[in-house]
């Protein structure tokens, strides 16, 4: 099943609990602190993936987790690090932060990869807490936890030339004949429910054609298959718009062509703004094709190119035309953004406020403060007054009213206040 569009959740790695521990040997007085850091959690990377052409591995799995760092150990032994996640997705994947639209990360080239969450530090062992005037800390750091995002990702064919036209003008048998794709071709309305992609040999040269879905008037705005597939020709280099030009479905040919110009213009000025090459198929139908030609092309002012897929009549000089077209103009390229990154935490803010009658401190600052605290350790918990004192939150509290015997709230844990 084709999917171009998919929505996952992605976490990194929590990091590894640092240790508490001694050092106990034969014949040593007082070994002092030797517990070791844990390691740091695992990230997430996306991996371009040649060989992926459909988001479909991520219909029923939809949730990835990297690996978590392992809690550090005695004689100062570092806990192993969490192993990265690769995601494999196919080339040309936009990757978005669902909530917000931004993009994270434009996965273009094969083999390309791009860490988009890093995985949480390990924490520091007790060895670390040692000074001249605390030698014995009985108490370290716990890892730093990771945070669950939600992604979207899009799938925007990676192609030089895309046909568009109407359903059932014959780009799919175009695509067939002049290369080694074989799409589901058959004389009813949207065959081509998915784009296919198939590179065109031309004497030295070589180009990749994609066959986008049939657009339809509305396709912008949400009407039949092309809204879902107008992406898929956004990175292409040249347009050919392919019209049936025995008008065998009751159509006009010049009807068509301008009502997919608006939803080009409508989905997008940069797409509609490319170069256009006009290709009137089906040209084997009707006796009077060429009356019906000079028509059409005096109706769009335009030069037009007479092919028929079915007798491969005109398909040479068409494909002369693009491969001279595509040398005049510049390579492929990425996606122009502006890089979406999650903000980190700011670590030294605080904030107090008044809540149910209690007084509740939150912000990066206690968070961060509490991966150091063992509150069943004395030690430990007279440290982390020290540091409430220090970094001004306990005059904050103060400001705030707060008076002997009232409740104050850090992290879900409440505390009685005294001074």
């Amino acid at each position: 099943m084709f999917l171009d569009v998919a929505t996952i959740y992605i976490k990194a790695g929590n990091g590894g609990d640092g240790a508490v521990s001694w050092h106990r040997e034969k014949y040593v007085l007082d070994g002092g602190p030797d517990g070791g850091d844990g390691g740091a959690g695992g990230d997430i990377v996306f991996e371009g993936d040649p060989g992926m052409t459909s988001l479909s591995p991520f219909r029923f799995t939809q949730h990835f987790r990297a690996e978590n760092g392992e809690k550090g150990s005695g004689k100062n032994c570092t806990g192993r690090s969490g192993e990265d996640l690769v995601i494999k997705v196919p080339c040309g994947t936009v990757v978005k932060d669902s909530e917000t639209g931004g993009i994270l990360a434009d996965i273009f080239e094969a083999g390309e990869r791009v860490t988009i969450l890093k995985g949480g530090r390990g924490g520091r062992g007790n060895a670390k807490f040692a000074t001249a005037l605390r030698r014995a800390p009985g108490f370290s750091e716990t890892g730093e936890k990771t945070v669950e995002r939600k992604i979207k990702l899009e799938l925007k064919t990676i192609a030089d030339v895309g046909l568009v036209g109407f359903p059932n003008v014959g780009k799919s048998t175009i695509l067939s004949v002049v290369s080694a794709a074989r799409p589901k071709i058959a004389n009813y309305h949207f065959t081509t429910l998915n784009p296919n992609l198939g590179v065109v040999r031309y004497f030295d040269d070589s180009f990749i054609m994609a066959d986008i879905p049939g657009l339809i008037e509305g396709a912008a705005d949400g009407a039949g298959l092309g809204h879902s597939f107008l992406r898929h020709i956004e990175r292409v280099r040249l347009i050919v718009h392919v019209v049936d030009i025995s008008g065998s479905e009751g159509r006009d040919p010049a009807e068509d062509y301008f009502a997919i110009r608006t939803e080009l213009e409508k989905y997008s000025k940069s797409l509609a703004g490319l170069p256009e090459i006009v290709a009137a198929n089906k040209s084997d139908i009707t006796p009077d094709t060429e009356d019906r030609v000079k028509a059409f092309s005096e109706k769009i002012g335009k030069p037009v190119i007479t092919v028929s897929a079915a007798t491969k009549s005109g398909l040479n000089e068409l494909l002369f035309v693009i491969n001279e077209t595509l040398k005049t103009l510049p390579p492929k390229k990425r996606l122009e953004y502006r890089k979406f990154e999650y903000k980190e935490r700011d670590k030294n803010s605080f904030s107090v406020h008044v809540e149910d009658g209690s007084y509740v401190v939150t912000g990066g600052y206690v968070e961060e403060l509490s991966r150091r605290v063992v509150l069943s350790d004395p030690e430990s918990f007279r440290w982390f007054q020290r540091a409430l004192r220090d970094k001004g939150v306990i005059a904050e509290l103060k400001k705030a009213g707060i008076k002997d015997g009232d409740t104050v709230s850090i992290l879900d844990i409440d505390f009685e206040y005294w001074e």
